[in-house]
């Protein structure tokens, strides 16, 4: 099996994504109840706030795809929910969003 040209940029944006929840306090200590990890809508928008469902479903999930040679994901709308989720809030969610829209970017078929 050949490792897909992308998995370590896609390594980076993971890393990069984390850090810049910590800096902004955006990263949680608190592990969501199994009930609400459970959650099957889009983003877990029923049970979880975005970056809970970040931190504690697509992060994991994506790691494992990278750690153990994977296929990646063919689509990503995370920078869209994104934007939406922190339209909402104050803050300088510029660097954060960038992350994301590089990931999305990186795994878009047309990239």
């Amino acid at each position: 099996m050949v490792m897909d040209s992308r998995t370590p940029e896609v390594a980076e944006f993971l890393l990069l994504i984390e850090q810049e929840m910590r800096t902004q306090g955006l990263w949680s200590d608190k592990v969501p109840t199994e009930h609400d990890l459970a959650s099957q809508e889009p983003f877990s928008v029923d049970r979880l706030d975005f970056e809970l469902w970040v931190q504690w479903i697509f992060l994991p999930k994506m790691k494992v795809i990278v750690e153990q040679g994977l296929p990646l994901p063919n689509v990503s709308g995370i920078r869209h929910m994104a934007d939406q989720v922190f339209a909402q809030r104050r803050g300088n969610w510029k660097p954060l969003l960038k992350h994301f829209e590089g990931f999305d970017l990186l795994i878009s078929p047309s990239a």
